[in-house]
C-alpha cells in the first residue's frame, strides 16, 4: 500500500513539473541580411510571453547546408527562393508553411565620405566600378548571385570581374567597405541602411536582376510548437511592419 502511495505521489510531482517546465525557445536559420530586423522580431515576440527564438546568421548557402546535414533548427528564412527549393527537394521543409514574405533591393555602397555616384551603364559603370576593388559576396550566396546577374544584365562583368573581391556573405562585404578594404560593394538596401559607414551610391534597377525575395518554412524535423507560432507572427501584419521598418518590402 506505501508502496503505490509512493508510485503514485511520485507521478503527481513528475506530472507537475512537466506542467511547470516553460516552452524551449524555437531555432530559426536566417539570412545574414536580417540580422537587426530579425533581432527585433524575436524580442517583440518575447514580449508577448513567449520565450524568446534563438537566431542563427548566415549566408543563406552556409544554412541550407546546415539543414542538409541534420542540423537541428526550427525555421528557414532564406534570401532567395533558390536555397529554400534545395532542402524542399529532400523534403526537409514542411511545404504548406513556406511563404514570401519580404522584398528587397540591390545597391552599390561607399564609404561614408565619400561623394562618388555610380553611372548609369556602359562604359562609364564599367570604370566606375573597376577602379579599386569591388566587394560583393560569395556566387553562392544570393547577394552574389543576384550582383553577378546584374553585372551581366548590365554589360559590365567580364570587365569588373578581375576587381572583384569575395566575401562570404552580404555583412562581411558591407565590412570590407566599412574598413576602407574595398571603396566600393554590391549589398542589399537594408544592409546600407544598417550602417552608418556607409552610403549608398547607386541603386540597381529591378530589371537587372531576379525579384529579391525572402520566404520563410517550417523545417520537418521541428516538433517545438513556438516555431510554428513566431512563423505566424513573422507573416502578421504586426510582423512585417517590423522588417518594414529596417527597409524591407512587405508580400
Amino acid at each position: 500500500m506505501l508502496t503505490r502511495l509512493i508510485a503514485a505521489l511520485l507521478l503527481l510531482l513528475s506530472a507537475s513539473a512537466a506542467r511547470a517546465a516553460p516552452p524551449a525557445p524555437p531555432l530559426v536559420l536566417a539570412a545574414a541580411s536580417l540580422q537587426e530586423s530579425m533581432t527585433a522580431a524575436a524580442d517583440a515576440w518575447a514580449t508577448q510571453g513567449h520565450p524568446r527564438p534563438v537566431v542563427s546568421f548566415a549566408g543563406s548557402s552556409a544554412l541550407a547546408r546546415q539543414i542538409e546535414a541534420g542540423a537541428r533548427a526550427d525555421l528557414f528564412v532564406s534570401a532567395d527562393e533558390a536555397w529554400m527549393d534545395a532542402i524542399a527537394a529532400k523534403h526537409l521543409i514542411v511545404p504548406a508553411t513556406r511563404v514570401t514574405f519580404l522584398g528587397n533591393r540591390l545597391v552599390i555602397v561607399a564609404p561614408a565620405a565619400s561623394r562618388v555616384r555610380a553611372p548609369a551603364g556602359g562604359a562609364r559603370l564599367a570604370r566606375f566600378l573597376s577602379a579599386g576593388p569591388l566587394a560583393m559576396a560569395d556566387p553562392a550566396v544570393p547577394a552574389g548571385k543576384y550582383g553577378r546577374t546584374a553585372l551581366v544584365r548590365l554589360g559590365v562583368l567580364s570587365a569588373v570581374q578581375p576587381h572583384i573581391v569575395s566575401a562570404e556573405n552580404v555583412r562581411a562585404t558591407l565590412a570590407l567597405v566599412e574598413r576602407g578594404v574595398a571603396p566600393l560593394g554590391i549589398v542589399y538596401a537594408t544592409d546600407a541602411r544598417a550602417s552608418a559607414k556607409v552610403r549608398i551610391a547607386g541603386v540597381f534597377p529591378e530589371t537587372t536582376h531576379p525579384p529579391i525575395t525572402y520566404p520563410v518554412a517550417r523545417l520537418a524535423a521541428s516538433t517545438n510548437a513556438e516555431g510554428e507560432g513566431f512563423r505566424r507572427f513573422l507573416l502578421s501584419r504586426a510582423g512585417k511592419a517590423i522588417f518594414v521598418r529596417y527597409g524591407f518590402s512587405a508580400r
